[in-house]
C-alpha cells in the first residue's frame, strides 16, 4: 500500500471568528498576511519531513476559503516538486472544468513532471459547489468541460509531430505545442475522485485511479462498480493500485493521546459544513438522482458503520468517525488493524490518502504523528498483501 500525506493547508485561525461561512463570502480583511505565510513555510516543512519519511504527497487547490490557503495548487506542486526528491506528487485535485484555458493546464503538469523528474500524479477532479462562485462558471454542462479538457490535455501531452488545432464546443486552439513534454510516457498517471457508481463505471473503463473522500463504508459499492467495468474493458481484475481512499489520521503511544489528536484533526470535517446556505448546492451541480437520495438523507454528510449505524461526519464523535471508517485513530497497533479490516471489507484499496494534519493539529503533534506512522504503521501497510484481484459482474 501507498501512502500519502496531505493537509488542505488551512487559515484556521479564522476558523473561530467567522458568521456562518468560511468560503466564499469570509472577509479577506481576516487573513493576516504574514501569518499566512508562517502557515505555508510550516506546511512546506511538514511535506519535507514527510517526503524523508518515506511518504508520497497529496495537494489540491480550492478557492475563496479559509479552509484551503492553497488557492493556487501550481505553486504549491512548483516547490515540491524543487523540495522533495522521493515522493510521488499526487494533485487531487485540479478542477479542470472550471479552468479557462486547458492549454495551460497541460503546460503548467507538463512542466512540474519535468521539473520533479517524472514524480508528478495528476488527479482531475470536478471540484465542490462552493467552487462555482469563485470560477463564474455554470454549473449545467460542468462535466461536459470537464471531458473535453480532458481530452485536450491528453491530446496536448501525447501529441508528437506538427502543432495541433482543436476545434471543440468549449476550447479552441490553432495551434498546440507543449514545451517541455512531460518525463512520463505517455502522459503522467490520471486520478480522480467519484462518490457516484455511474461515474465508477466510467472511471473502470477508462483504468484511471479512481479516489474516495470520507466515503466510509459506503465505499464498497463503488469500488465493485468499478470493478465490473474494469474487468469488462480490459479482461482481467482490477488491480488495487486503481483505489484509493481518503482518511483522517490520528496515531500516539497511548489511546488517550491518539483521540485528543483525533478530535483536532476531525475538524477538517466540522469546519467543511460551515458554508452559507446560497453556495452549498447550486442549480445543475447534482444530477437529479443524486439531489433525491440527498433529499431521503442517502448522501453525506450522513454516513454509515459497517452495521449500517448512521452517523453525521460533520458532528460526529471521534468514535463515530472511527466506526464509519473516516478516522483511523489509536496506537499503531489499532491504527493498523483498522485500515487493514477498511481495506479487506472493501475487496482491496493500493493507496491510503492519509489526512495527517488538518483544523487545530500543531506542527509538533502533526511531526509526531508523521514520523509514528511512518516508523510503525507504514512499514507494516507497504508488507501487507492485498485482497485478491476480484471480479464483479456488472
Amino acid at each position: 500500500m501507498q501512502v500519502y500525506h496531505f493537509t488542505e493547508q488551512p487559515y484556521y485561525p479564522a476558523w473561530n471568528h467567522h458568521k456562518g461561512s468560511l468560503r466564499v463570502n469570509l472577509p479577506n480583511e481576516m487573513c493576516d498576511p504574514q501569518i499566512a505565510g508562517d502557515l505555508f513555510h510550516r506546511y512546506y516543512d511538514e511535506w519535507k519531513l514527510a517526503d524523508e519519511l518515506g511518504f508520497n504527497i497529496m495537494v489540491n487547490e480550492h478557492h475563496q476559503t479559509a479552509t484551503c490557503m492553497s488557492s493556487t495548487v501550481i505553486v504549491g506542486l512548483s516547490v515540491l516538486a524543487r523540495e522533495t526528491k522521493k515522493a510521488r506528487l499526487l494533485v487531487l485535485g485540479y478542477p479542470i472544468g472550471h479552468r479557462p484555458d486547458p492549454l495551460r493546464c497541460a503546460e503548467e503538469l507538463a512542466t512540474i513532471d519535468v521539473v520533479s523528474r517524472g514524480r508528478l500524479d495528476m488527479g482531475f477532479i470536478k471540484g465542490v459547489p462552493y467552487e462555482f462562485p469563485a470560477s463564474n462558471q455554470n454549473p449545467v454542462g460542468v462535466m461536459d468541460r470537464f471531458w473535453e479538457s480532458h481530452d485536450f490535455i491528453l491530446k496536448a501531452m501525447t501529441h508528437r509531430g506538427e502543432p495541433f488545432n482543436w476545434e471543440g464546443e468549449h476550447f479552441h486552439y490553432r495551434q498546440v505545442n507543449i514545451w517541455p513534454r512531460p518525463v512520463q510516457q505517455p502522459h503522467p498517471p490520471v486520478w480522480t475522485t467519484t462518490g457516484n457508481r455511474t461515474q465508477a463505471k466510467l472511471l473502470g473503463e477508462k483504468g484511471y485511479v479512481m479516489a474516495t473522500l470520507g466515503s466510509g463504508y459506503a465505499t464498497r459499492p463503488l469500488y465493485d462498480a468499478y470493478r465490473a467495468a474494469y474487468a469488462a474493458k480490459w479482461k482481467r481484475p482490477a488491480p488495487a493500485d486503481r483505489f484509493a481512499y481518503l482518511g483522517l489520521v490520528a496515531v500516539a503511544d497511548n489511546e488517550a493521546e491518539a483521540r485528543r489528536r483525533g478530535e483536532l484533526v476531525a475538524g477538517y470535517l466540522y469546519s467543511s459544513s460551515i458554508v452559507h446556505v446560497p453556495f452549498r448546492n447550486p442549480p445543475g451541480f447534482l444530477t437529479a438522482d443524486d439531489n433525491a437520495k440527498m433529499l431521503r438523507g442517502l448522501t453525506a454528510p450522513r454516513s454509515f458503520t459497517k452495521d449500517r449505524r448512521a452517523i453525521n461526519m460533520h458532528s460526529g464523535s471521534v468514535q463515530d468517525l472511527i466506526d464509519a471508517g473516516l478516522l483511523f485513530c489509536g496506537t499503531p497497533d489499532q491504527v493498523y488493524r483498522q485500515i487493514v479490516d477498511f481495506t479487506e471489507y472493501c475487496g482491496g484499496m493500493g493507496n491510503l490518502l492519509m489526512m495527517g494534519h488538518a483544523g487545530f493539529l500543531s506542527h509538533e503533534d502533526t511531526v509526531s504523528n508523521l514520523t509514528m506512522f511512518s516508523q510503525e504503521v507504514m512499514p507494516r501497510l507497504a508488507a501487507y498483501k492485498q485482497p485478491e484481484p476480484q471480479s464483479v459482474a456488472a
